[in-house]
């Protein structure tokens, strides 16, 4: 049986910690700005953590 392939598109939009959560980064920063406030665009800069639920699915991707 082959190993399994990682998923690069996954590896490439998320990071591990040390201590084994994975971090992302948030959706609707990228356009349609003038509309968002100060604080919404300055938090939409902070990395996030991948939710419980969806651990299992991203850890399949990246092959952790």
């Amino acid at each position: 049986m082959p190993k399994m392939k990682t998923n690069r598109a996954a590896v490439k939009r998320f990071k591990t910690t040390g201590t084994g959560k994975i971090r992302r980064s948030r959706a609707f920063g990228s356009h349609l700005l003038s509309k968002k406030t100060s604080r919404r665009k300055r938090e939409l800069r902070k990395s996030d953590f991948v939710s419980s639920s969806d651990m299992q699915k991203i850890k399949r991707l990246v092959n952790i």
